[in-house]
């Protein structure tokens, strides 16, 4: 029963990566702090994955669901 879960999490994590190949972060940095006067910087900050990863884990999901009916 682990290996089938473990294996539809696989399916399911490969899936969303072939649909979504990445994403973005904001985050915000100090760049002046003169007394009342402080300005922030927001810089961006992309995650980005090729869809073959998303196929290899699916495809690796999909195995393990298999093999796991095995034994």
């Amino acid at each position: 029963m682990q290996k089938r879960t473990l294996g539809i999490v696989a399916v399911a994590i490969g899936i969303l990566m072939i649909i979504y190949t990445g994403f973005n972060y904001v985050t915000t940095e100090k760049v002046v702090d003169l007394g009342r006067i402080k300005i922030n910087a927001e810089k961006n900050h992309p995650v980005q994955w090729s869809p073959i990863v998303g196929v290899v884990l699916l495809v690796g999901g999909i195995l393990i669901m298999v093999t796991g009916k095995k034994g």
